[in-house]
């Protein structure tokens, strides 16, 4: 049974910083891109960031970049999400997902997790 489980997600104040994570468990890790998607209440889910099984090759959506930095750790079947300066923007759930490839279409990750609620006040 594969199971995504997010956490770190809170309330911040604008131009602070989160941490997310999400632990993977029920999958050969290192095979899978990971990625990381938001939606925000009445939007439609959204592409943030995702990472090669590897590590070494990752991409990220237009309005996170240069803010935002995903990265793996393959011994423990996690990926993380690193938010700096975030925007009230930014506020909504966050998703982990799972693919085969990477990419930055939704209907390519074959798993999901519950989201976690990130909340930017301003």
């Amino acid at each position: 049974q594969v199971q995504l489980v997010e956490s770190g997600g809170d309330l911040v104040q604008a131009g602070g910083s989160l941490r997310l994570s999400c632990a993977v468990s029920g999958l050969s890790f290192r095979r899978y891109v990971m990625g990381w998607f938001r939606q925000a209440p009445g939007k439609e889910r959204d592409f943030v960031a995702a990472i090669s099984g590897s590590g070494y090759s990752t991409t990220y959506g237009d309005s996170v970049k240069g803010r935002f930095s995903i990265s793996r750790d393959n011994s423990k079947n996690t990926v993380f999400l690193q938010m700096n300066s975030l925007e009230s923007e930014d506020t909504a759930v966050y998703y982990c997902a799972a693919a085969q490839v990477l990419s930055v279409t939704l209907r390519n990750y074959d798993f999901w997790g519950q989201g976690t609620q990130v909340t930017v006040s301003s």
